[in-house]
């Protein structure tokens, strides 16, 4: 089925005409191509670059697993609804070793969104890449500006401490973290306090939520030094998630958005996300290249050289990328 679904080609000005008018079928196409990087990945990316990009304020959520992440991400979109936003998810999960696809599933896990029409829901596969998101989940984020969303909630992997990657691709950033998992002392230790705009401790019904929410508070006070006169302090704020109970995260949301355009920061966001995007297809596509210098080409002729000690790995490498460019 998912081999068929390649192979056959799609109007990609129609399905995104339909996409503008509401329709998730078409949405959900669109993104499926993105998703599977097939060959009309790059007219589906020039169809989008029609100054849509930018319409929607990007949430990226990351954390431990066991936080409770996909949980709070569902009382996030209906709080969101409630407030009259149409909302978006991304929701990046671990890859099937057989299919490839996406191997947990939050359109299961979020069925309850699934007939509310200001709703999109769409899981992608991480493929292997490593930073908890798909490679090509910004031109996903970008299929569903062009939808019409307001928010787009991108929902990571979790995958622990590395995971820090949805940081270049959100607007706001927001790291999910859960009373008695030591996740107070390890924000510090990875440098957590860096990457989020939002601090969110959930399960704050449990025993120890006050502590953790305390030393991150007080993590958050001691980092103020490095900071510049306006610029955003991370807020720390409480959610219980499996009640519903999210409030002060769509507050704590809000007031960073409105921080982020009063002080000129939205643009700079938006350059940023730009330019991690860019750089992404550059390297990958150099890295594609490199390869290809492998299997008995130039790059095992210069590895050979290195390991015998008659070049140097410099020259080598100046080598390689002289080849590449030439």
């Amino acid at each position: 089925m998912r081999g068929a679904r390649q192979r056959r080609r799609l109007d990609v000005a129609a399905e995104l005409a339909a996409a503008r008018d509401g329709s998730h079928r078409a949405v959900g196409r669109l993104v499926s191509v993105v998703s599977d990087g097939g060959p009309q990945l790059r007219e589906v990316a020039a169809a989008l670059a029609d100054g849509t990009a930018g319409s929607a304020w990007v949430v990226g959520l990351t954390g431990s697993p066991g936080v409770g992440k996909s949980t709070t991400v569902s009382a996030l979109v209906t709080e969101l609804r409630r407030r009259g936003r149409r909302v978006g998810v991304l929701a990046v999960d671990p890859s099937s070793p057989f299919s490839g696809g996406a191997l947990l599933g939050d359109r299961v896990r979020m069925g309850g969104h699934a007939l509310d029409e200001g709703v999109y829901v769409r899981s992608m596969a991480s493929r292997g890449h490593l930073g908890g998101l798909a490679a090509t989940t910004p031109q996903a984020v970008r299929v569903l500006e062009a939808a019409g969303v307001d928010v787009v909630v991108v929902e990571t992997v979790g995958v622990g401490q590395s995971e820090v990657e949805v940081a270049a691709l959100a607007d706001t950033t927001v790291v999910l973290l859960a009373p008695g998992m030591g996740d107070g002392v390890q924000a510090a230790k990875a440098g957590i306090l860096e990457v989020g705009d939002v601090l969110c401790v959930n399960k704050a019904d449990r025993d120890g939520a006050d502590a953790t929410v305390r030393e991150l508070r007080q993590s958050v006070a001691l980092g103020a030094d490095g900071r510049e006169p306006g610029d955003w302090r991370p807020a720390v704020v409480r959610t219980v998630a499996s009640a519903g109970d999210v409030t002060e995260l769509v507050d704590a949301l809000d007031a960073h958005r409105t921080w982020a355009q009063e002080h000129g920061r939205a643009e700079d966001l938006r350059r940023r996300r730009a330019a991690g995007e860019v750089r992404a297809l550059a390297l990958a596509r150099l890295t594609a290249a490199f390869g290809r210098l492998g299997g008995g080409g130039l790059l095992d002729e210069v590895a050979a050289e290195v390991a015998a000690g008659r070049l140097d790995p410099f020259s080598g490498a100046d080598r390689l990328v002289a080849s590449v460019e030439g």
